[in-house]
């Protein structure tokens, strides 16, 4: 390999390299027998964020409109433990939070089936930690999922 193949593949990243190597990755979810696309294949990171997004903001109108009465330092405060309740109660009952559905997302269990209270529960802790939910596998399952035993899949 010349210097200029060893740059290429250091710019292109470890998966491209990997791939020219004769590793094949195969498509996001395939080792957790999930379909390719369509419902029920594994959500992608810009519909996962984006949902986050909402659901985040939604609490925080929530938290400084009713709660707060307009004072944005206790807004600051409760915001968070509005998102903790706001997501554990909608993903308990429905499988989705407000963001997740307007991005077509739910929740649901390795098998398919919806999560349990305690998985809702757990899972929500971690992804208010924020770490868990930022270190991602090559399915894009945060840890927080793999922790529960659950997956984010397209309605």
């Amino acid at each position: 390999m010349d210097s200029r193949e060893a740059l290429g593949s250091w710019l292109d990243g470890p998966k491209a390299t990997a791939e020219r190597m004769g590793a094949d990755f195969g498509y996001r979810g395939e080792r957790l027998g999930r379909p390719r696309e369509g419902s029920g294949s594994m959500a992608g990171p810009g519909r996962r964020i984006g949902a986050l997004c909402v659901d985040g903001w939604i609490a925080s109108l929530i938290a400084y409109g009713t709660l707060a009465h307009g004072d944005a330092a206790k807004a600051n405060l409760i915001s968070l433990p509005v998102f903790f309740a706001m997501s554990a109660l909608l993903l308990a009952t429905t499988g989705t939070t407000i963001g997740k559905r307007l991005f077509g997302l739910r929740v649901v269990r390795l098998d398919g089936g919806r999560a349990t209270i305690p998985q809702v529960l757990l899972r929500t802790v971690l992804l208010c930690l924020v770490v868990p939910a930022a270190v991602w596998d090559r399915d894009t399952r945060g840890l927080h999922d793999k922790a529960v035993a659950t997956i984010e899949v397209r309605v």
